[in-house]
């Protein structure tokens, strides 16, 4: 599972630091692709981004040819350098807005990589309370 909060710089060759506990779940090769629904990137081993898009395969094809093209189109798969190391695509870098300081966030199946700034954004607007509730009506 993955999980924890860690932060690291992205050089100037766009490559950042994956840590070892979070390789170590990932495995020695894995996806990165852009978040649908937020500014940030997910990492997935290859069997979870096959779990993940397996749903969108048995859709409506128009749909999921759609999903996927976009899904697909800027994903790459990494094996992280002897340093822990990964490179970013551009395309991956500009989509998450990343400058320097990036964020990775551990999350169960996958993780998340996330500009510093836009994250501290994000967990300074996150209502707790509001999560406690929606926990609370699904019996958790």
């Amino acid at each position: 599972m993955l999980g924890g909060e860690y932060r690291h710089n992205m050089d100037a060759k766009n490559r950042i630091f994956v840590p070892a506990k979070l390789r170590e779940e990932l495995g020695e090769t894995f996806v990165i692709a852009k978040d649908i629904r937020e500014n940030c990137l997910k990492m997935y081993s290859l069997s979870g981004w096959e779990a993940y898009t397996k749903p969108l395969r048995e859709q409506n094809r128009n749909l999921a040819e759609r999903i996927l093209r976009y899904l697909h189109a800027s994903l790459t798969q990494v094996t992280p350098d002897s340093q822990g190391r990964v490179v970013l695509p551009p395309e991956l870098v500009t989509h998450a807005e990343i400058e320097k300081p990036v964020v990775i966030v551990g999350c169960g199946e996958y993780a998340e990589i996330w500009s510093e700034a836009t994250y501290a954004r994000l967990k300074d607007e996150e209502d707790v309370e509001q999560l406690l509730h929606e926990l609370e009506a699904l019996g958790l």
